[in-house]
């Protein structure tokens, strides 16, 4: 560290191009900051389900098939089920379909398993009494400024009424609020039976999904296992998760967020070597003939080498640092906005040790052949210019 002060002034020797090179490297290790944060979190919620309270059964082929309404009490009479609820996916909009948000249309008892939406009594009754009542986060509230008393007209986009009407007009009785930032607010909730009466395509027969509510979080896997079992070999196989996993499961229907991430950042770091190398050239052409002096008073050729790619790793360094830095501010911030339903993992130590591994990896790359011609450099040729 003795050296540090020549490290630091030769960095700064062009404070501009300094600058936007740092800035380079900023941009490169905040987008890798983002993106390894959604690729920890989707690889991290797999089939694995110990240790949560609540499970989510959909059917084993896809979320958009139905399972039959018969499961329901086979379901609650499963070992280790305390309580059992159902809904229906919506899908509708509110007056335009850039205006979408997650709506539900859910049993009676739905709001009974999310200890986390927090409702007053009173509005949680005048749900309960009103057919075509509709409950909504506090975030969805203040977006659309709705209030209670205010009635909502919904598109449907997959489910027509009856009478050929896709405009769906709720009555809004209730607004919860999260019990903590992470609480998913931004959605809405109405009576699965208003849903199932009127919907074209109602019968009473079939609901979307089943929530699970565990006696014993530690009894989530064979409490999954027993009620798969129950549809085990029929035509309504059911695969049961935590709702982490189902909400991974339906991104990967998509896409493959693994090899987007590691795509998209082999990109951004390429790209960075070329640039970052090309700035660590320029800067040892200029200094040819101070490396020289350097060699003249007593640095020897390992010195100087390990001089020019200190300057280097430095430079990624601090702006590698500064992107991963700002990205666990954003990343923090966004959780806070999406609530637990987006599954967004916080930059972990793994990450900062592999951001760090990147940071050293891309210096002594792109540092190796300017130090190289520092450490070659014969003293006579640099002081005469050639």
């Amino acid at each position: 560290m003795k050296y540090f002060h020549l490290l630091w002034t030769a960095l700064f020797r062009r404070k501009t191009r300094t600058l936007f090179t740092l800035l380079s490297v900023v941009a490169a290790f905040l987008l890798f900051g983002l993106l390894n944060s959604v690729r920890t979190a989707f690889a991290n919620v797999g089939g694995d389900v110990a240790g949560v309270d609540r499970l989510v059964t959909m059917s084993k082929l896809s979320f958009t098939v139905s399972l039959p309404k018969s499961l329901l009490p086979r379901i609650q009479t499963v070992p280790g089920v305390a309580a059992v609820s159902y809904a229906n996916w919506f899908g509708g909009f509110y007056q335009d379909p850039k205006n979408s948000f997650p709506n539900e249309a859910v049993a009676e008892n739905f709001l009974d398993l999310f200890p986390e939406f927090v409702l007053p009594d009173e509005q949680r009754e005048a749900f309960r009494r009103t057919r075509s009542g509709a409950v909504i986060g506090a975030s969805l509230a203040r977006r659309f400024h709705w209030k209670i008393g205010d009635k909502i007209p919904l598109q449907a986009t997959a489910f027509p009424q009856k009478n050929g009407s896709n405009t769906w007009t709720f009555d809004l009785v209730g607004i919860f609020h999260g019990r903590d930032p992470q609480t998913q607010e931004g959605i809405l909730f109405f009576h699965w039976d208003y849903f199932n009466e009127a919907t074209q395509f109602g019968g009473g027969n079939s609901v979307g999904w089943y929530e699970v509510k565990l006696a014993d979080r530690k009894q989530a896997d064979p409490v999954a296992q027993r009620i798969d079992a129950l549809s085990f070999d029929s035509d309504h196989e059911t695969k049961t998760q935590t709702e982490q996993s189902v909400t991974a499961a339906l991104v990967s229907q998509f896409a493959d967020i693994g090899l987007i991430v590691g795509a998209i950042m082999g990109a951004v770091f390429f790209t960075l070597v070329l640039l970052t190398g090309n700035t660590m050239a320029q800067a040892v052409r200029e200094r040819i003939p101070e490396l020289a002096v350097l060699k003249t008073i007593g640095f020897s050729n390992v010195s100087i080498l390990v001089l020019v790619l200190g300057e280097a790793v430095l430079m990624l360094f601090l702006g590698g640092a500064t992107g991963m830095a700002l990205a666990s501010v954003i990343v923090d911030i966004v959780r806070q906005k999406l609530g637990s339903s987006i599954p967004l993992a916080s930059l972990a130590g793994s990450t900062w040790l592999l951001g760090v591994a990147f940071m050293v990896a891309i210096g002594l790359i792109v540092g190796a052949l300017p130090a190289l011609r520092g450490m070659r450099l014969r003293i006579v040729e640099a002081l005469a210019g050639r």
